[in-house]
């Protein structure tokens, strides 16, 4: 009998995701490892058995003071990893709205006192404890979503003691909100306006001073990119991705959010982690993705926000053989916290199926995220769930209201009380 301080039984269904290679491609993207009417066993906070509920009670002693949750008929998943935040940050953006919809153009707004400076310029203003309290609050709510591990950028300070002082916080972050944080630098989120005229020298500055730093300290597990005109040029990304790497930071980059700019294809070449975005990404670029194995984070809700809105190319991507993540892209542009809202809008604007929208946002976001252990569920990995009170898997991403009824990390719950 395998002993477990927490079982939990009376599930119309658990989706493993343990079976395929990683990451899906493909139909490999629909297979979700479902148990009709499982249970979950865990023991100080990895799981130790899963499987039918009909075999727990011969496979599983419940060791005293443990806990045994009803599931009431609903479905346990691996709780979600969100690929893709921007989480940290001051102030917010709500007075842009009515210019865009009118349709002013970024740099309108820009002017109007908008834009990502506007962000920038209240971050650098915030104290660490502003900071932290307002992205606590963020990492709590998108827990109560179902939400285990979240990727986090830096890149609203643009500057070498900002950039490094968010990562700072990361730490401090991860433990008084529960979930667990993956740190990415990006201080190349744009040019800052100390250096309007000398994006080159700007650079340099990363390469040459903060790079070296972030990695000395260990401040971030991935370097991140925003290759676009009026942001990066290609080889302007290309430097500063080949200098993280040479350091031991993994790679990724925004490509081709606004205009076809080269950055999907660098990725290719580069044969970085993950390129994200990808709105104008051509087909070419999206065989380049393929056969380079780099994996799309898709941020379908981005997509849907934008001025004028846009379909996130999720059927593209898997057409194409392209390993296909998501994410929330949760920052003041495009405030969104909630994962099976990003599932939806997946399924119903990027056309992809429940199936594919799940694995796309547990098994495929965490090898995006640099997370072998995350998004999926077999005996020795950590016991990160969300319980959903929806009769099949299929829900997730059908509906556009799904909330969970308790979520799980290590065990132990962080969904607020």
């Amino acid at each position: 009998m395998i002993p477990a301080d927490l079982v939990v039984a009376n599930l119309a269904e658990i989706a493993t995701l343990d079976r395929g290679p990683i990451p899906r491609t493909g139909r490999a993207l629909s297979e979700l490892g479902r148990i009709p009417d499982g249970a979950l066993a865990v023991r100080a906070g990895r799981v130790v058995w899963v499987g039918p509920r009909r075999r727990l009670g011969g496979s599983v002693r419940l060791l005293p003071g443990g806990h045994r949750i009803d599931g009431a008929g609903g479905v346990l998943v691996p709780g979600f990893v969100d690929a893709h935040t921007h989480a940290v940050f001051a102030g917010d953006r709500a007075f842009e709205l009515p210019l865009k919809i009118a349709g002013a153009q970024y740099s309108e707004i820009a002017r109007a006192g908008g834009g990502l400076f506007a962000t920038v310029r209240a971050t650098r203003r915030a104290s660490d404890r502003e900071l932290l309290v307002a992205a606590q609050a963020r990492l709590r709510r998108m827990a109560a979503y179902g939400t285990t591990s979240v990727e986090v950028k830096s890149g609203y300070a643009l500057d070498h003691d900002g950039e490094l002082r968010l990562l700072r916080l990361l730490p401090r972050l991860a433990r008084r909100s529960g979930v667990g944080i993956v740190p990415t630098y990006l201080g190349a989120h744009a040019v800052p306006p100390e250096f309007a005229r000398r994006p080159d020298a700007y650079v340099d500055r990363i390469v040459r001073r903060t790079l070296p730093e972030v990695a000395r300290e260990g401040l971030a597990r991935f370097c991140d990119v925003f290759c676009e005109p009026g942001f990066f040029t290609a080889p302007q990304s290309e430097r500063i991705l080949r200098a993280a790497a040479t350091l031991g930071l993994g790679t990724k980059i925004h490509a081709d959010e606004f205009v076809l700019s080269g950055g999907a294809r660098l990725a290719a070449r580069l044969g970085v982690r993950s390129a994200d975005h990808l709105l104008a990404t051509s087909a070419r670029d999206r065989t380049l993705l393929a056969r380079a194995g780099v994996t799309a984070v898709l941020l379908p809700l981005t997509a849907f926000a934008a001025a004028p809105r846009r379909a996130s190319p999720g059927r593209e991507m898997v057409d194409a053989g392209v390993p296909v993540a998501l994410g929330t892209d949760c920052s003041p542009n495009s405030w969104v916290e909630s994962m099976p809202l990003v599932l939806a809008h997946a399924v119903h604007g990027g056309r992809l199926t429940p199936a594919e929208a799940l694995s796309a946002a547990t098994v495929n976001a965490a090898h995006a995220s640099g997370l072998a252990s995350a998004g999926r569920l077999r005996p020795g990995l950590p016991a990160d769930f969300a319980i959903f009170d929806v009769p099949s898997t299929d829900h997730l991403g059908y509906r556009f209201d799904a909330i969970p009824t308790g979520v799980y990390r290590q065990g132990k719950s962080i969904s607020p009380p």
